[in-house]
């Protein structure tokens, strides 16, 4: 690993030999963790070796004293990367990062580029290839100077973006995506479109392809909307409440696929529990509890997947009892029907490490959509 003498900043990673993609975005959340994870899968199946950076990072948590970035652990996590995890997360934007570095960023903004390009040689070393994740659009971290163009112009590295699907808006924002690179001497080698309803994919790549075509920039692949990736789990589902457990807190990885209300009659809505179904009533809906009771069958798999108890009211106690013999997860939380499901509705669901469901889904999406051929021919 090149070490550089004390005292002098390295300005530039010296590891030239790795080939090093990074994921960019035209906003937060249109899929780049997910773009990183199915390609770090599918290139490790045709390379040996390949490393993971994220040099920037804004999610994060505390991990032996270091703040890293949550996507940089995921990744670690599911694929055992083997190298230091902060040097996978070399700078993490924490609350007062930017007030410090505009009071003096004279004082700051080398310390940034030699950490970043170090932790660069470190993860990429003797490695064939490395996936290097952005944050944001092109321009996010520019208030700092080191937007994610100026990060893979320091980095020497090519880039695609990852857009939500549809024909104009994913080729505009490309297309200012695209001029932040340029303006760095950054090549953008493809793009990404992202959460495509299947009976559209044919559509999209067609007429999004042509209006790429005419900024230089190829589509690598249309990724079909898997709404498996977008379920929270219940773990996630009592954090966004603030929900306390009653029953069957074993399920906490539990997933949940669809919501339903439960405001209507016992007999109405029977045929709403189904598996994966997520039930939320009032604790004093005893009829409606009793028939979610009753659709759970001899099977845990047979009924819903878990039921909010809203309003902070409880069942009777021979209720309370009768769910206790079954294996449904039961949640209570302070506030009304509607504002529970308002906000999962509205949850941000991200993967995380213990979302293992999730890795073979994101695997084949990757490899049955994007074009890995044609990546590969701009190296």
């Amino acid at each position: 690993m090149h070490q550089a003498p004390e005292g002098i900043l390295i300005t530039k990673p010296v590891n030239k030999v790795t080939k090093r993609i990074f994921v960019a975005a035209t906003r937060m959340n249109d899929g780049k963790t997910t773009t990183c994870l199915g390609l770090f899968e599918a290139l490790h199946a045709m390379y040996a070796r390949i490393g993971f950076i994220k040099p920037v990072g804004q999610r994060y948590l505390e991990i032996d004293g270091h703040l890293v970035d949550e996507d940089s652990f995921l990744l670690d996590q599911i694929f055992n990367v083997q190298v230091p995890i902060e040097s996978m997360s070399p700078v993490t934007i924490d609350a007062t990062f930017t007030r410090r570095y505009l009071e003096n960023p004279d004082a700051h903004r080398g310390a940034i580029v030699d950490r970043i390009c170090r932790a660069f040689d470190r993860v990429s070393w003797e490695k064939d290839f490395t996936i290097i994740e952005g944050t944001g659009h092109a321009g996010v971290g520019a208030v700092f100077d080191h937007s994610n163009a100026r990060v893979a112009q320091l980095l020497g590295a090519k880039v695609i973006i990852v857009a939500q699907g549809g024909i104009g808006r994913p080729v505009d924002e490309i297309a200012l995506n695209k001029a932040l690179f340029d303006r760095e001497g950054v090549e953008v080698i493809g793009a990404v479109l992202n959460k495509v309803e299947p009976n559209k994919i044919q559509l999209v790549s067609d007429y999004a392809g042509r209006g790429l075509k005419q900024l230089g920039v190829p589509l690598l692949g249309v990724l079909p909307v898997q709404k498996m990736l977008s379920a929270p789990n219940l773990s996630q589902v009592i954090e966004e409440t603030k929900g306390r457990w009653i029953n069957g807190d074993h399920a906490a990885n539990a997933r949940i696929l669809r919501v339903v209300i439960g405001a209507m009659t016992a007999k109405g809505i029977v045929d709403y529990l189904l598996p994966g179904t997520l039930l939320i009533t009032p604790g004093d809906r005893d009829d409606i509890i009793l028939a979610a009771i009753a659709s759970a069958g001899a099977r845990s798999t047979d009924g819903i997947s878990a039921i909010i108890l809203t309003r902070d009211l409880l069942p009777h106690p021979k209720i309370l009892e009768l769910l206790a013999h079954t294996e449904i997860p039961v949640i209570a939380t302070k506030e009304d029907s509607y504002t529970i499901a308002s906000r999962i509705h509205n949850m941000t669901v991200k993967t995380q490490p213990q979302d293992r469901d999730k890795i073979p889904v994101i695997k084949k999406m990757i490899q049955d959509h994007v074009n890995l051929d044609l990546l590969l021919s701009a190296f």
